[in-house]
């Protein structure tokens, strides 16, 4: 199972053309706020002055489906994991980077096994979770341009490092990010202590991971522009803090 998805994200990340799924994945078409299938696979990045737009990512393979159906902070649901808060920051490029109020986010990542919810039954992830949506959720930035999400710590899966999917649209519904959050890595990481607590469930320890520097997404990123903030512990819970730029 996990060599046929490593399959399939290679295959997607360098524009495969002939699978359906990858075809609407690779769309770049201004989408509506519920339709979070639209994806790009070129990283770009944009900049004015020392204020720089987010570099763009794939959405894909598994966005949310139907995400203005999942309004809501808590997207943990059955999920469990050590504690995990993520707090992101919208500011706009167009505005001198400052704090962008209500612009919608939507997050997605996968459990602490690496499976996606709403996806499965297939050869690219063999547990039919199709009829559940954990792990997913929207919320509207404050005047601080904050949302914030109580998680698990994401686990992960062959071919990719630990990572979290954004989509950020303004306030009409029109898209104007896609983009992925990466995690620092090391000995002494956050990634390393969670999947080294078997307590909690992490069985897969570190053994296979793919890090950042080889991750096909992340790979282009030597300076670290996609990577989070991560603070706390496993007994405490951990928080991510990410600031993204838009143009809006």
């Amino acid at each position: 199972m996990e060599q046929s998805r490593k399959k399939f994200l290679r295959h997607f990340l360098i524009g495969a053309t002939t699978v359906p799924l990858i075809m609407e994945a690779c769309k770049k078409d201004t989408v509506a706020a519920t339709d979070s299938t639209t994806t790009t696979t070129t990283t770009t990045t944009t900049t004015s002055g020392s204020c720089t737009v987010t570099p763009t990512e794939t959405g894909g393979p598994f966005p949310t489906i139907t995400p203005s159906s999942l309004v809501r902070s808590d997207i943990r649901l059955d999920r469990t994991g050590v504690a995990f808060t993520i707090n992101i920051t919208i500011t706009n490029k167009n505005n001198s980077c400052a704090a962008l109020s209500g612009a919608i986010v939507d997050i997605w990542h996968c459990d602490k096994d690496g499976y996606y919810s709403e996806y499965g039954g297939t050869s690219m992830q063999t547990v039919d979770y199709t009829a559940v949506h954990f792990l997913r959720g929207r919320q509207t930035t404050d005047a601080n341009g904050l949302v914030s999400f109580t998680s698990i710590f994401p686990g992960w899966y062959s071919g990719r490092a630990t990572h979290i999917h954004v989509h950020i649209y303004n306030s009409a519904g029109t898209s104007l990010l896609i983009t992925q959050i990466s995690f620092p890595e090391g000995a002494n990481s956050a990634v390393a202590t969670v999947n080294a607590s078997t307590a909690n469930g992490y069985t897969k320890g570190m053994t296979g991971y793919t890090y950042n520097a080889s991750d096909s997404v992340f790979t282009d990123d030597t300076t670290g522009a996609e990577t989070g903030t991560v603070t706390g512990s496993v007994a405490a819970g951990y928080v991510l803090a990410r600031t993204l730029t838009v143009s809006a």
